[in-house]
């Protein structure tokens, strides 16, 4: 959407809102004052924090950015509260028109209901700020796995998503992120996509602490959408620099042994002689891929091309939980999704299911389970209340 678009948008809806609220406090002309202000000036940062940073030098377009992406979410909170305010109104006249008596309703059409919408908005984004900008919890759960060999019960899959290292999201909060993993002690860190907002040559040095990453197997990583954003092939060039393995529509087989040492030294004199087990780890890119990239069309029945049929546990990196149609037919056991951010914050959680089968969680879709994760960082508004971001921890057991 162009600047011109967003900030049509922008005008328009916030002229619905002073409409709705400017004139609920009526009486009070300088709170009215105040709040048509507030809005105008809100009307022109928000598109103008979104969207037109461009050709603005740092520090001021990640500033600019910053105001246009906290009005964001504290203007969504606003509409969908007035909205609601409206709806309520509605309601009440309504039941009113049937009574006999009629309601007392001067304390919804007053200023106290307008009050009450603001500070309730001014609240949720506070509140969902404190969230965003908090490090990503830790979330465990078991996956069970019929036919899992004894070697693979308790293998760990520790999964990070949609990070959006970018405007608000810098090498410190992507620093606090590698810290948390790395006390986890996994077999395979998963990074499923949408790691950044921006360019190679802009964020090089902020995506640099993911080289740091440890676990028994290595960091494996898969496209997102908006990887494709923001030159999707000198970010894979830069992840395999830093050490990670791109999967793009293909894959590795792992052979673990339950009493695998990080230290490869150890790993190798020992392994030899304990139980081991294969398992075999795909990814694919992201879904919309090939609409930015024809050859990077998603394929999960191509990432499994040359695979040994006797490697019978099959887990699958697809950043969009859209893809497990595709991935239940190739035959995996297991996709790892991420994209939704679980709706990021309230209301946009119900809309995120128009498009996607899930929007967090563990689900059941036909022989397989899909684990969408409700992502690690956030995009856009600083704004996660509803929906705390996530490091998961997936624990492979048998079924």
């Amino acid at each position: 959407m162009t600047y011109r678009s967003l900030g049509i948008v922008s005008a328009l809806l916030h002229l619905f809102v002073a409409l709705r609220l400017v004139s609920g406090l009526d009486g009070h002309q300088a709170a009215q004052l105040a709040l048509a202000v507030a809005l105008a000036v809100s009307a022109v940062l928000l598109p103008l924090g979104m969207a037109g940073r461009r050709g603005v030098r740092q520090p001021w377009a990640d500033r600019l950015s910053w105001t246009g992406f906290v009005l964001m979410g504290f203007f969504s909170s606003l509409v969908l509260l007035t909205l609601l305010r409206d709806a309520l109104l509605i309601l009440l006249r309504l039941v009113d028109a049937l009574r006999t008596e009629p309601l007392a309703m001067s304390g919804m059409t007053s200023a106290r209901s307008v009050v009450m919408v603001l500070v309730t908005a001014l609240g949720v984004t506070l509140l969902g700020f404190r969230i965003a900008r908090r490090t990503a919890s830790v979330r465990r759960l078991d996956v069970p796995l019929e036919g899992l060999d004894i070697a693979l019960h308790g293998f760990t899959v520790v999964q990070i998503s949609d990070i959006h290292v970018g405007p608000t999201i810098k090498r410190d909060y992507l620093q606090r992120i590698v810290n948390k993993v790395n006390t986890l002690h996994a077999d395979v860190v998963a990074v499923t996509g949408d790691l950044v907002d921006g360019s190679v040559s802009e964020l090089a040095g902020h995506v640099a602490p993911l080289a740091a990453l440890k676990s028994r197997h290595g960091t494996f990583f898969v496209t997102g959408n908006h990887e494709y954003y923001a030159g999707a092939h000198a970010w894979i060039r830069e992840l395999r620099r830093l050490g990670l393995t791109v999967l793009i529509n293909e894959h590795v087989v792992l052979h673990h042994s339950p009493a695998t040492q990080v230290n490869d030294q150890q790993s190798s004199a020992q392994g030899d002689s304990q139980l081991m087990a294969a398992l075999l780890l795909a990814g694919v890119t992201d879904y919309s891929a090939h609409h930015f990239e024809p050859a990077h069309r998603s394929d999960p029945k191509l990432a499994l091309e040359g695979a040994p049929e006797s490697v019978r546990t099959r887990v699958l990196l697809a950043h969009q939980p859209r893809s497990a149609q595709a991935a239940a037919e190739a035959g995996f056991d297991l996709q790892v999704s991420g994209h939704t951010h679980g709706g990021q914050f309230f209301p946009w959680n119900f809309f995120v299911r128009l498009q996607q089968p899930y929007t967090a969680g563990l689900h059941r879709w036909q022989n397989m389970w899909v684990y969408t994760s409700r992502g690690t960082g956030y995009w856009g508004p600083p704004n996660r209340f509803g929906s705390p971001s996530e490091i998961t921890v997936l624990r492979l057991v048998r079924g």
